[in-house]
């Protein structure tokens, strides 16, 4: 996992994320910038306040300045980083995405509109994993997103509260009894004090997300979301009627439990679900992967999944199989018939892990409900 923890600040580093920030540590006497990370924030009100500190060391990302500001702070020591106008995102954003911001204008345009279709776009033009301008950007977005989600574990949503992933297909149908069951276990784990991780996208992964964010609704409302929803099955042939429907659920409830989602513009045709409250959106899959892994601390289940679910497994188990005692995660397949038989992956984790300390924390269930009641254990 050291490269979700080399997101992280060091512990040296202060993130200036809001003009409020800004403000507090001028006013607690602050003389020097050094170690301030000053993220995308609009300074032209703050020139007598920069101008009289010392920036050495301080880095400014994507920053706005009152004239000649910016040249001042250059030549006094500070680092800049200038505002990319050609990308359509914010590199140095400095919070998560909200599926609002994503999915802005979905109400009376097209996905292909919004601004999440449009990063895709620009993601997958000929030649821009290649650009070096387009590699920094997502880059820097990254490292952003990162540090975000970092925050996101040492919030209050986050304390005292261990982080549950839930992997499966992407193409489990709404009004399918593996969607139904999915959602189940999302409001399952967080009726149950758990905070809900997911990789963000449709399936099984919007499923345990609407779960979570429905876990303090009465059962009734619970089952109309999921009669609603089953009227649009999956986001083909139309990602818009797919957002929509749901975006419509959201609406009739504005306050739900939060839960997470970590999808990836590597798979750009999996658009992001509505129902996770919290958003890490990465470029880089393999980064977006791991620390997916890193942050569930309370274990991952596994639903009935294919190709990618099966990768999930394994890269899991590999953790755990090096892991030490105090990193090594519960590990809960569920569907006896699917991870015997159908893709026997539970025989293999079962060899993999004999003799290991990680032997005791991989399970083979039926249900949701016992594979909370293993995670209760």
């Amino acid at each position: 996992m050291n490269a979700a923890r080399s997101l992280h600040p060091s512990p040296r580093t202060l993130e200036v994320e809001s003009l409020d920030g800004f403000d507090r540590l001028v006013a607690a006497g602050a003389r020097t910038m050094q170690g301030w990370h000053a993220q995308s924030l609009d300074l032209r009100g703050r020139t007598a306040q920069l101008e009289a500190m010392n920036p050495q060391g301080g880095i400014f990302l994507g920053c706005t300045f009152g004239h000649g500001v910016e040249d001042s702070l250059r030549s006094r020591g500070a680092l800049i980083f200038p505002k990319l106008e050609a990308v359509p995102f914010n590199p140095y954003r400095a919070r998560l995405y909200t599926p609002q911001e994503l999915y802005e204008g979905i109400a009376e345009s097209r996905y292909e509109d919004t601004p999440d279709a449009k990063v895709y776009q620009w993601s997958i033009r000929p030649g821009q994993r290649h650009r070096l301008d387009a590699t920094l950007a997502a880059a820097l977005h990254d490292h952003s997103i990162g540090d975000a989600l970092d925050e996101l574990t040492r919030s209050d949503l986050c304390a005292g509260r261990t982080m549950v992933g839930v992997m499966g297909g992407h193409a489990a149908r709404r009004g399918s009894a593996v969607f139904e069951e999915a959602a189940m276990l999302g409001r399952l784990l967080a009726r149950d004090g758990r905070v809900v991780a997911t990789g963000g996208g449709p399936g099984t992964m919007e499923a345990a997300n609407l779960g979570a964010y429905l876990s303090e609704a009465p059962d009734r409302d619970f089952r109309r979301a999921l009669d609603d929803l089953a009227a649009v099955p999956g986001f083909l042939p139309s990602v818009s009627a797919w957002a929509r429907s749901a975006a419509a659920v959201v609406e009739r409830h504005p306050e739900g439990t939060p839960s997470l989602g970590v999808p990836t513009w590597f798979y750009g045709h999996e658009p992001p679900n509505f129902f996770a409250t919290h958003i890490a959106k990465y470029f880089a899959n393999a980064v977006r992967e791991a620390i997916l892994l890193e942050l569930c601390n309370g274990g991952i289940v596994f639903l009935p999944g294919s190709g990618g679910t099966v990768q999930e497994i394994f890269q899991d188990a590999c953790e755990n199989y090096y892991g030490t005692p105090g990193t090594i995660m519960p590990m809960v397949l569920v569907g006896q018939e699917h991870w015997l038989r159908r893709y026997p992956a539970w025989p293999l984790l079962q060899s993999l892990a004999a003799g290991r300390q990680m032997e005791s924390r991989i399970f083979l269930v039926d249900t949701v409900e016992e594979a909370l009641a293993v995670l209760d254990r």
